[in-house]
């Protein structure tokens, strides 16, 4: 019997110019393209997925300092996965294998348990659909709680988006975003929620479009623009004219930006993440901090759903 690649059950979707193919590890959009051209950075099905790529981060996106949080009279400690910063990053649900409970040639949804842990205590049902059509792929996450006391909560997804050819550098970004999170430099630790064009508008205001240039973000924005239909929208476009544009609704009024920097030039500024979030950083110990970080709080039997889309643009 042939071994499943790493990455788990691949899931090929078509609609129109459009094709994805998402990875059951993880609920994960492995490949995005348009006309043959790639909207996210790939990576291979039987490789060990790099950086969070497309994956679904859940219940919590982005990072839960010191892995601590206390949430209905008691206090939890996560296991730290991001051990260079001593942070428990990106959920619990990156690593689980998420099972196909519907499937068409333009869509896919998939479903998967958190099972109740010693550092998070609550059942929850995650199921989420990517779907192609004209506009793109568009991706809706829903958690139902099955246990009997409330679930703290959260999501996002992790994409890291192509314009076009070359890298971050030569591309344009457009990010509608009025305000954005001060963070520590060595572990990204928040500590003010302030104006974009308060201490560094060259690094963080691109609320009129301009070229991201050598500028380095790892930064979470809100006080999001949006539009009748109460969506926002970055939009990255590469001076040939092509792009890729990402829209979500008011359940994520949260978005981080990373201009993918790493240490081996060669995988370094390859794609821009952009991660809308229904919640903060740090959120789980949203107490902590002056402003409203979006903690989600799901009643027994209750659900809560966001849904976000990525599209080309040229």
């Amino acid at each position: 019997m042939a071994r499943p690649p790493k990455s788990g059950t691949q899931h090929a979707l078509r609609a129109g110019d459009y094709e994805a193919v998402v990875a059951s590890v993880g609920a994960t959009l492995r490949s995005l393209t348009y006309r043959g051209r790639d909207l996210v950075v790939p990576f291979e099905a039987d490789e060990v997925r790099p950086a969070h790529r497309g994956a679904t981060l859940a219940p919590w996106p982005n990072r839960v300092v010191d892995g601590k949080y206390s949430f209905g009279g008691r206090d939890f400690q996560l296991p730290l996965t991001e051990p260079a910063r001593s942070h428990a990053l990106h959920g619990l649900a990156t690593w689980l294998d998420f099972e196909a409970v519907d499937k068409g040639p333009d869509h896919v949804t998939l479903a998967a348990v958190i099972q109740p842990q010693t550092f998070y205590p609550w059942r929850l049902v995650v199921t989420t659909t990517f779907s192609l059509g004209p506009a793109g792929l568009t991706q809706s996450v829903t958690a139902h709680n099955e246990g009997d006391e409330p679930a703290p909560w959260g999501t996002g997804p992790h994409p890291y988006l192509v314009a076009g050819d070359g890298r971050v550098d030569g591309w344009t970004l457009e990010l509608p975003a009025t305000q954005v999170l001060s963070v520590t430099p060595d572990r990204l630790i928040p500590t003010d929620l302030v104006a974009v064009d308060a201490e560094d508008p060259e690094r963080f205001d691109f609320r009129s479009s301009r070229q991201i240039g050598a500028v380095e973000i790892d930064h979470a924005y809100s006080g999001l623009v949006r539009d009748a239909d109460a969506n926002a929208t970055v939009r990255v476009t590469a001076p040939s004219g092509t792009g890729v544009e990402m829209s979500w609704d008011a359940a994520c009024p949260w978005v981080q930006v990373h201009t993918a920097d790493k240490p081996d030039a060669a995988q370094s500024r390859l794609g821009l993440a952009v991660e809308p979030m229904t919640c903060a950083p740090d959120a789980f110990n949203a107490g902590s901090y002056d402003y409203d970080a979006g903690l989600i709080v799901i009643e027994p039997a209750a659900s809560v759903t966001a849904a976000w889309r990525i599209g080309a643009i040229g």
